[in-house]
């Protein structure tokens, strides 16, 4: 069980809330299901989505990432959710056509084609996993997380994520089809994040090394995940997006950070609400030195903070 206590203050005296982890009521995958996006950074999608092996998922959705996620609920201490979960990953990668009909039916076409193929999630969420659960992830080598819950009282919910793994991503070059289709004549191929850091001279390769190292040492919460065109850096959500650019010599992130909190400097900090990137985050922050990456900490702290 969690060993997270969480206590109420009320001048000299403190009293603790009792948690409590009980087998996970449909009335709570319904709390899930109407703020996903703000719990685990997920759109909702469809909610006991019937498969054609006479599957039924708990819930699905898309990521931040336009990744697709597959959300399963551990009713039982001893149900076996992962296995379940892993069979509708599989079911779902043969199946793509439809998840991108669902997608297209609820927020139009463009998303759909833009769906992240390279990088399905499992998510499992439960009041408690075994040890024998965080172990067995760790070898699948697939996409999955698991996210513990303990309730305290009627009105706060505790999430913990236990444990998350990622897979090695493939790594398609050609530029995403909602992108190409406003591009005139033969499509252009863009490089993913990867091919530009074999393409980056020293320097640059030495920049974003300090800037990973930095977004990852600011907790053990945070992990990595390299995408087609950025590395994401999240909590449970992104908190920031990294591009490289070679040929600018610099390094991009895009925070999770209100454009109108803090005080633009041009060529440093820009707001993209409205400009189209790849990546989360409406604050744009470019590091092309270690002066400029000095001035761009306390902002990143602000969206991991934020996350």
């Amino acid at each position: 069980m969690s060993d997270i206590k969480l206590f109420r203050t009320a001048s000299s005296s403190v009293d603790e809330l009792p948690g409590s982890a009980v087998a996970l009521e449909r009335s709570l995958q319904s709390l899930f299901e109407k703020n996903l996006e703000a719990l685990l950074g997920v759109t909702f999608l469809a909610s006991e989505f019937s498969t054609t092996n006479r599957g039924r998922m708990d819930t699905l959705g898309i990521d931040e990432n336009r990744c697709p996620v597959i959300i399963e609920y551990k009713r039982d201490r001893n149900e076996n959710v992962i296995n379940q979960g892993l069979f509708y990953l599989d079911w779902l990668m043969d199946h793509r056509g439809d998840f991108e009909m669902l997608v297209a039916k609820q927020f139009g076409h463009e998303l759909a084609s833009a769906v992240e193929w390279s990088s399905p999630r499992l998510i499992c969420i439960a009041g408690d996993f075994t040890k024998y659960d965080e172990h067995a992830v760790k070898q699948m080598g697939r996409n999955i997380s698991l996210i513990r819950y303990r309730r305290f009282g009627d009105d706060l919910l505790l999430l913990e994520r236990l444990a998350e793994v990622f897979a090695d991503p493939k790594k398609p070059s050609s530029v995403p089809a909602q992108v190409a289709s406003q591009m005139p004549g033969k499509q252009v191929k863009y490089k993913t994040v990867s091919e530009y850091l074999d393409d980056a001279e020293q320097p640059l390769r030495d920049l974003y090394e300090d800037v990973r190292n930095h977004l990852l040492g600011l907790g053990e919460d945070v992990t990595e995940k390299t995408l087609q065109f950025y590395v994401a850096f999240r909590r449970i959500k992104n908190f920031a997006c990294v591009e490289v650019k070679p040929q600018l010599g610099l390094v991009r992130l895009y925070l999770k950070v209100d454009p109108d909190s803090v005080d633009l400097v041009d060529g440093f900090t820009r707001d993209v609400r409205k400009v189209g990137h790849f990546g989360t985050g409406d604050l744009e922050v470019t590091v092309a030195n270690g002066a400029d990456f000095e001035k761009a900490k306390p902002l990143i702290l602000m969206s991991y903070e934020a996350s």
